[in-house]
């Protein structure tokens, strides 16, 4: 398939989904309830983040030129970029697939692999859990583990803007 062909696949598996649970709720409506129910348990919890990341997305797209990548994000940021990459990673919240569209979004603004890789990686550090994490492992631990991550996930994304620009392998 070509890149400006577009596949219908996605719709298509949607109205066969709710066809099937149109047939089956017209058949057997006890055996689609729960399921439905299960599903607006779903929806009602991811609702906040979609909102916000969609708000994200439009916002990087109306106020984000490649211009401000460049100067924000780019390799004259400096050590500036990678603390944008780590502060991101560790303040975002929500499935980690919400923010893939955004990320998608910021590449093709011109943001290196290895800004987004330093972002992902850094969604392991989670603020809501260190005290938790405190209590089952101890400052130190947690301290030291924390920065660990830190470090190693910008040498992560050093590596990865290296591979991409040729410069290993």
């Amino acid at each position: 398939m070509r890149k400006s062909e577009k596949s219908h696949a996605g719709w298509y598996f949607l109205l066969t989904v709710a066809v099937l649970y149109l047939i089956t709720g017209f058949l057997k409506i006890d055996a689609v309830l729960p399921s439905l129910k299960f599903s607006l348990r779903i929806i009602k919890n991811i609702i906040t983040i979609f909102v916000v990341i969609f708000a994200l997305m439009v916002a990087l797209e109306y106020f984000v030129s490649p211009e401000n990548v460049r100067k924000y994000l780019g390799k004259s940021a400096g050590l500036k970029r990678w603390l944008i990459a780590v502060a991101g990673g560790i303040i975002s919240t929500g499935p980690i697939y919400m923010w893939y569209p955004m990320l998608r979004q910021l590449r093709k603004k011109g943001v290196k692999y290895g800004f987004i890789a330093t972002f992902l990686y850094n969604r392991a550090v989670k603020p809501p859990l260190i005290p938790m994490i405190i209590l089952y492992f101890g400052l130190k631990y947690t301290v030291v583990l924390t920065i660990v991550m830190i470090i190693i996930s910008i040498v992560q994304g050093i590596i990865f803007e290296k591979i991409e620009g040729g410069g290993f392998l």
